[in-house]
């Protein structure tokens, strides 16, 4: 969310009437969130210059670790050095930390590509919006759910029911530090994933819900200490549940 959101306002920065503009403080902690988007709290060290040149030497676009080698226009201004310049300083400050960890195992590739591809500037902003709304289309969809046996059938499920809120054990990357809360696509996702760790023996799906829409589960080692809650479906597995009275 952070990475898309940030991506949508350097596009509109590289494409706003005043032409492109480059941010020369670029640190995490000129931004903030504002209801779910990213906002930049001090424009004092933007501008709308682009670095003049005469050859393409002239256009050297200098970091602490990586150079890249620009091309001088006609008009004698260095080509997209403000969208390039943002770009990297993104990449740097914020893809590399928050993209790798957290996606779906399926979508990691792409976020690789667009971590790749942003840091050796081989994409643009409006590659690099395109790649991101690809991603987020998938996942949103569920399209990057490859077929695998229906699980769900292992599951007993009750409508109406959740088990009692408490700490639980922990899984990455969970919404609560508490327990393992995920957000899912489907029950048979969250079937899938509750199958692929040792202390899953049921989980809950509620109705709160994510960012994107997807709603989210909360993973449990046990099935015990049912509640009613009209908006909840607890999915219990099947060989936890022999033997036992529901």
């Amino acid at each position: 969310q952070i990475c898309l959101s940030l991506v949508k306002l350097l596009f509109y920065l590289a494409h706003s009437p005043l032409g492109s503009i480059v941010l020369l403080d670029f640190q995490p902690r000129q931004f903030v969130m504002v209801d779910g988007n990213l906002k930049v709290t001090d424009m004092d060290d933007a501008s709308t210059e682009e670095l003049s040149c005469k050859e393409d030497d002239d256009c050297t676009l200098d970091f602490p670790t990586k150079s890249f080698p620009l091309k001088c226009s006609v008009v004698g201004k260095c080509e997209g050095i403000n969208e390039k310049r943002n770009l990297f300083n993104a990449y740097r400050y914020f893809f590399t930390y928050l993209l790798p960890h957290s996606a779906p195992a399926a979508l990691r590739p792409l976020l690789s590509d667009i971590l790749n591809a942003t840091g050796d500037l081989r994409y643009g902003i409006n590659e690099t919006l395109r790649a991101f709304e690809k991603v987020l289309h998938l996942y949103k969809s569920g399209l990057y759910l490859q077929k695998k046996p229906l699980l769900l059938k292992d599951y007993i499920s009750l409508k109406g029911f959740r088990t009692v809120e408490g700490e639980d054990y922990k899984c990455w990357p969970s919404y609560s530090h508490l327990g393992c809360l995920l957000s899912i696509h489907s029950a048979e996702e969250a079937a899938a994933i509750c199958n692929s760790q040792l202390q899953c023996q049921s989980f809950i799906i509620t109705q709160h819900r994510t960012w994107t829409g997807r709603p989210l589960a909360s993973f449990q080692s046990s099935w015990t200490d049912l509640i009613p809650d009209t908006n909840a479906v607890v999915y219990i597995k099947r060989s936890a549940s022999s033997g036992e009275r529901l």
